[in-house]
This record gives structure tokens, sequence and C-alpha cells, in this order.
């Protein structure tokens, strides 16, 4: 639910409304993220910051259509980066805050996101960092010239690498023969996960490009098959302990551009265990292309577990051994 939105009929400002005004926008959760009794996962809570940004966008005046269809920009969340707080369940109303930051960073809109559970006291669910930049589509052609105010923002590519710290440990071999080989490579001396995977036209938008829900998308996957392979999957210790997995904190940044139908290699490495409460794992992307690997997006997820007390209430689990093995690369 969305309370109000700006007809996208309307020209681009002379200004920038987008890097100086705060939006306030009341949200619902999807029912698609409530899978487990009625929480919302850290993939739809991400959803709904993008729909606040998208939202900031339309009441600024910038409108993703009118972007696209006007003007030929492609509006993309490049980064994302969100502590959740609190459980969001599906039936809450959710009051959504953006506020741009004071001046664009590194040539891209950057905002801060939170967002609020309404009630007689409303609870603070979600606080989010998000990077936004208009990519030029080079398709169709006849597009207006960009107004000067979204020229700043304009990219011909998204190339991100120099902008974002990437960790020693996730650097890619210079070349590698085959995607089997690269994977091995990647995986072979560290306590990681890989799969390789074709990106389909439904991760995508703009027409061709895997978009930053595809990549939330691949994280929660990425998670799902490394449990699996360690023997302790999300179904075996749901039926064995009422056991759910559930995330306090996660991010992704994207490098570079990624198409429709390329094949995605996919890492995910486990880099440290809490004191038995909590894990952080970093998920990274590549393409080859020419025998050459391309790190295409970055990103972290932690994790602890609930066990499941009744459909409403949760209780904070310690890992016990089997967990601690399976974590550090043992099978369950």
């Amino acid at each position: 639910m969305i309370e109000a939105s700006v007809s996208s009929a309307r020209p681009l400002p002379t200004t920038s409304p987008v890097t100086r005004r705060t939006t306030t926008v009341r949200l619902r959760p999807r029912f698609e993220g409530s899978n487990i009794c009625t929480w919302i996962g850290f993939k739809h809570v991400n959803y709904l910051v993008e729909e606040a940004v998208l939202e900031h966008f339309r009441r600024g005046g910038w409108a993703a259509g009118k972007l696209y269809e006007t003007y030929g920009l492609c509006l993309d969340i490049v980064d994302i980066n969100a502590r959740i707080l609190s459980a969001t369940h599906i039936d809450d109303d959710v009051t959504a805050q953006v506020v741009p930051e004071e001046q664009p960073v590194d040539g891209e809109v950057a905002l801060s996101v939170t967002l609020h559970v309404d009630g007689p006291t409303p609870v603070k669910t979600v606080a989010a960092k998000v990077r936004v930049a208009l990519r030029v589509d080079p398709r169709g052609g006849g597009a207006a010239p960009i107004p000067a105010p979204a020229e700043p923002f304009a990219v011909d590519r998204i190339d991100r690498t120099a902008l974002v710290q990437v960790p020693v440990a996730a650097a890619p071999p210079a070349t590698a023969e085959d995607g089997d080989a690269l994977l091995a490579t990647l995986t072979g001396h560290s306590n990681a996960y890989g799969w390789k995977w074709r990106v389909p036209y439904f991760y995508c938008h703009f027409t061709e490009r895997l978009q930053m829900s595809g990549y939330l998308r691949l994280m929660e996957e990425a998670v799902d098959l490394f449990l699996e392979d360690r023997g302790i999957s999300i179904k075996r210790l749901l039926d064995e302990q009422d056991w759910i997995p559930v995330v306090p904190q996660n991010s992704v940044s994207m490098l570079e551009e990624v198409g429709m139908e390329e094949e995605l290699y996919t890492v995910l490495t486990v880099e440290n265990v809490f004191k038995r409460l909590t894990y952080t794992a970093r998920m990274d992307c590549y393409v080859l292309r020419d025998g050459v690997p391309v790190h295409t997006a970055t990103g972290r997820i932690t994790h602890g577990y609930a066990k499941i007390e009744s459909r409403h209430d949760w209780s904070l689990a310690e890992f016990d051994d089997r967990m601690i093995r399976g974590l550090n690369g043992q099978q369950g």
C-alpha cells in the first residue's frame, strides 16, 4: 500500500528535490515475504526499503517510469545496507522515512531510510543506507536531453569497482579456463560454497540487466544452498529443533553490470561465528568474460537463529555443536 503518488506526466523539476527533501510514506509488507509464521523475511524487508526509495523519487518529480520513458535513464539501486532492529509482521502498517544526504556521494544519490511499525508506540524496525545511480539506456534512441539536475547521477555503465572496498580474500584469479575452474579456485581454500547460475529475464529490469532485488534473492538462495550442503538445512533444523534463521544485518554492493542469460558464479563464504549467537557470511558474484573473471557484486549477511515458541513469539537460540561444525566447514 502506497499512500500517495506523483503523476509521471509532469516534467522533471529544474532543481534536485530528491537530494534535498525528506519523504514519509506508509507501506505494507507483501504476502510473499511471510514465509515463517507471520514474520517478514529480510529480502522483503529490503523490498519495503526499495518501495520507499521509489516513492521518494516519485514525490520529487523523478518517477522511475518518467526518467526511463522520456530521458532514457534507468533508476538503479546500486547499494543497500540494512540493519533489521525488530520483526515486521504481515499485517503491519509500516511508516518509511527517506532522508537524502546533504550532498551526493561519489556521483550517486545517497539516502537514509528508516522503517517504523505503526501502533500506540511506533517501533523502529529498520535502518538502511541506499545509493542510487541513473544509468543511461542506449536502446531505442529518441530520448529527450537529460535535464541538468539529473546529469551528475547519469552514467553510461554501472562500474563501481573504484568505489566499493572489496575484501582481499574475495579477489578472483586473473584468468580461468572455465566456470568450474573459477569456482574451484574461489572455494578451494576457504570456508565457502559456490554454484553457477544462468540469469533469467525475471531477475532483470530495464529490459536486460540484473537488478538489486535479484541480488537479494540470490543472497537468500546462497544461504539456503550453503546450509543444505553442510547438513544443517533450514527444513531439517525447523523439523528437529523449531529453529529458523533471523537476519539482523545485510548488505549488497553492485560492482559491475550483469546481463540477461549470462552465467553468474556465486560464492558464499563464512567469515566469522560470534559467541554461538550469530554468524556472518560474505556473498561474491562473478561472470566469466573471455576467460577473465569479472567481480560483479559483493555483500554480507549476518544470521542468528530463532526458536519458534508460538505462532507469534520466538526466542534467540544458542548454536549447538552441530551448527558450529556445519558453519566451520564440517557436515552437521
